[in-house]
Order: structure tokens, then C-alpha cells, then sequence
């Protein structure tokens, strides 16, 4: 990492519950967020946030979203009252030029975002806008906005993308510790494996995982993957790619986090 240039960051969030709980996955969280260069914005990206644009928050304040149900009233009090910046997410619309940029000003940060972010920096007082995942998009068109939201990193913006490389919910297995499905452990070592690949973004092979084997299980539907495509997309040629945390939690949801400089 040069000394101008700030990490990027893919957590895999997996409950909502992480936001009240203390294990190694939040802990993990914390300690990024005490060890790693204070950014002065963060720009979140979601799995939550799905849908057939790109716009970005743009509100001076935006509201916590509680998009879950079933879970202890304490969750649904919880609020995370970081500041926005419309001064950023208009950057960001400019900086994605000529991919039209919707300037939001309804949505907020849902829990994919702030489920993280309240552990890394529970003062929260660092200004975040969070970009939507649009699912009209291939895995390359993701990589490609990594690349270009770069730029930020240098200015002192921190990337924090978040989902699960594993997440399929209709599979999971309530027991204690139960044991990960085989397709499930495949993928997500295929994910490792594949963090540093360098080449032609066509070529790349987790802007192409649906070849792997195990991959259409592993992702039913992509909206949980495609986060981590923007934090490849954002690495410099000569920066490390690290693993703060992993772990397959109900057999077929996977907490790996990646560290990108």
C-alpha cells in the first residue's frame, strides 16, 4: 500500500445478529477499523442494495434500514447515525462517468452496511454514502466500476463492500456446528485461491466463477458475490490481497473477508 492510497475491504456479513453479537467475524471488524488508516468517507457497497440502476446516497443524513424480520426488537432499535456526504456521492456519479448515476436521497444504509460498519467505527462519525448493485449488470461491468472507484482510495476514501461468497439460505443447517456442504467449502477455497489472479479482466476467473462447479449453489442469486468484484476491482497491480477472516457458519454461508492493500 502506497502511503497516499487507503485499503479496500470485502466482509462477509452474514446475520444481522453480528451488529449485537461479539464473535472472531465482529472482532475482526473492530480491529480493522482500530488498526487500518482512518478514512475520511467511506463508501459502502451491499448486497442489499439490489437492483436495475446505479445510484448512490446522497443525503446529508442517512437513515439506519432495517431490512430483516424475525429477529429481537434490540436489533430494530439499533440505529447507526453516521452523517452522509453529498459532496462525495456527487464525486462518485462523476467519477463513474458515463455510467448514469442516480443521486438518491430515500434509502440509506440497510444492514449489509451498517452491520459492519457499527463494529469497525461505533462512533459512527465518518461520513458514508453507500452505491446500489445493479443487477442488470454482468460480473465483468462490477469489476470494471471497481477499477474506476480506484480513485477514491487515494483520496482517502475506504472501500467497504460487503456480503457472503457463500450464501444460500434455503440450505442452511441450524445444528451447533454442523459440517459445510462440500460444494460450499469448494467454492469458497476456489474464492481464495483466485483473490491475487492477475490478467484480462475476460480471463479472470471469479468475474467468471459461475464456471466453477459449485458456484450455482454456492450463489442462487449473485447479489451477495458481486461486492467483492468491486474491492478486486479497486487492487493496483502491485498491492497484497489479504484474509483478515474466514469461516463457513450453518454449513453454506461464508464470513471471509478480503483485504485489498
Amino acid at each position: 500500500m502506497s502511503h497516499t492510497s487507503i485499503p479496500a475491504l470485502f466482509l462477509g456479513h452474514g446475520s444481522p445478529m453480528n451488529a449485537l453479537e461479539e464473535n472472531i467475524f465482529t472482532e475482526t471488524w473492530r480491529k480493522l477499523g482500530e488498526t487500518l488508516p482512518r478514512p475520511r468517507a467511506i463508501l459502502a457497497i451491499s448486497a442489499h442494495w439490489y437492483g436495475p440502476e446505479t445510484a448512490v446516497t446522497a443525503m446529508a443524513q442517512p437513515r439506519t434500514i432495517h431490512d430483516f424480520g424475525a429477529f429481537p426488537q434490540a436489533l430494530f432499535d439499533t440505529r447507526y447515525p453516521a452523517p452522509g456526504s453529498p459532496e462525495v456521492a456527487a464525486q462518485i456519479a462523476e467519477l463513474l462517468s458515463p455510467v448514469e448515476v442516480r443521486l438518491d436521497r430515500a434509502w440509506g444504509l440497510d444492514h449489509g452496511s451498517w452491520g459492519v460498519l457499527i463494529k469497525m467505527y461505533p462512533e459512527a462519525d465518518i461520513p458514508v454514502v453507500q452505491l446500489s448493485v445493479d443487477s442488470r449488470q454482468p460480473p465483468a461491468w462490477h469489476f470494471a466500476l471497481g477499477r474506476k472507484l480506484a480513485a477514491l482510495r487515494e483520496q482517502g476514501i475506504m472501500i467497504v463492500a460487503s456480503g457472503n461468497v457463500v450464501h444460500n439460505l434455503r440450505m442452511i443447517r441450524w445444528q451447533d456446528t454442523p459440517e459445510p456442504y462440500a460444494w460450499a467449502r469448494s467454492f469458497n477455497q476456489y474464492v481464495r485461491d483466485n483473490l491475487a489472479w492477475q490478467g484480462p479482466v475476460e480471463k479472470h476467473p471469479l468475474v467468471n466463477f459461475m464456471q466453477h462447479e459449485g458456484a450455482a449453489l454456492s450463489n442462487p442469486t449473485p447479489e451477495h458475490y458481486l461486492p467483492l468484484l468491486y474491492v478486486l476491482g479497486a487492487r493496483r497491480e502491485d498491492e497484497v490481497v489479504s484474509v483478515p477472516v474466514d469461516g463457513l457458519m450453518m454449513a453454506s454461508l461464508s464470513m471471509l473477508s478480503v483485504q485489498v492493500g
